[in-house]
């Protein structure tokens, strides 16, 4: 049996992703690991980064990211499709870039994936998910935000990535038949320095709408991102990820966080803080185990 590990990324350390550790979080037990690595600014240094690992189980592949593709995630799911089309491995193990395993799952994954190997009816497995907000010590179990999703697949069977690189489909746009684990995915990418979580909505904004609408946009809004009341949020009281114990201690913005209860936001409502979301949440968490009603499910649990 044979794993392959694959991620997209680019801009890596402008926009504060933990790439290094994303990929050394599943490195040990993958046989290759697959990046598809977009080229960034001029002082981009992601590529040293990555090559810092020292691993000849990384392979790296240049790729240019088309700019018109941006809008509907359309460039993140082809460049997604690109670097699942190198992997060579039975099956194929998907972090994106601010997505880090956990070492305690290992044991799990492995197991699934040597049992269910010739067994084709089964196309992938689903991840739980921790989704971080503002810091290392508060997670957004929300009805708004998945709370689990597909990053294990077989390959050589035709899937696809799916919208905007957030799941998977069967070429023919089926859903997969999955088995659920008890594994989570750590999600990183709302805990940025307030400046730089800013910066990268502004691109993103830039490269959905155009840079002048952008401009006039974020010209009147504060050049740091408000994370609002964190006192508000569940902590987290797991363990996170051992490759992310040096990068967690050099978190720099703690000064910059609310982490009261009360809190007059600087920016528009996310979904997870509108009041419909918030209600629908606290029925899901209290009564049902924090099990999703009513919403987002990409695949046949079997």
């Amino acid at each position: 049996m044979k794993i392959s590990g694959f991620t997209i990324v680019r801009n890596a350390e402008k926009y504060y992703f933990p790439i290094k550790e994303s990929i050394l979080s599943i490195l040990p037990f993958v046989d290759e690991f697959v990046v598809a690595l977009g080229v960034g600014d001029p002082t981009d240094r992601t590529r040293e980064i990555i090559e810092s690992i020292n691993s000849n189980k990384i392979k790296i592949f240049d790729r240019e990211w088309d700019a018109e593709k941006f809008k509907s995630g359309l460039v993140l799911r082809e460049e997604t499709n690109f670097a699942l089309d190198q992997c060579t491995g039975d099956w194929c193990y998907y972090l994106q870039a601010d997505e880090v395993a956990h070492e305690k799952d290992e044991e799990e994954i492995l197991h699934v994936c040597q049992k269910y190997l010739n067994d084709p009816s089964i196309h992938g497995f689903l991840f739980n998910y921790h989704h971080f907000w503002g810091d290392y010590d508060h997670v957004l179990n929300s009805h708004a935000w998945y709370r689990q999703e597909i990053r294990l697949v077989r390959n050589k069977m035709g899937i696809r990535s799916h919208k905007d690189a957030q799941s998977f489909r069967l070429a023919n746009n089926n859903k997969l038949n999955v088995k659920k684990l008890q594994a989570h995915i750590h999600h990183y990418g709302w805990v940025r320095p307030p400046g730089i979580m800013q910066a990268k909505k502004k691109e993103q904004f830039a490269l959905w709408w155009g840079k002048s609408k952008a401009q006039n946009t974020f010209e009147k809004r504060s050049t740091t991102f408000d994370y609002g009341a964190l006192g508000r949020l569940p902590r987290f009281e797991d363990s996170h990820p051992k490759v992310l114990d040096t990068w967690r201690t050099e978190m720099s913005w703690t000064d910059q966080l609310n982490q009261g209860n009360t809190h007059t936001l600087d920016r528009e409502l996310f979904k997870h803080e509108r009041l419909k979301y918030r209600a629908l949440s606290y029925v899901e968490n209290t009564f049902f185990e924090s099990k999703t009603l009513f919403g987002y499910s990409n695949w046949n649990l079997v």
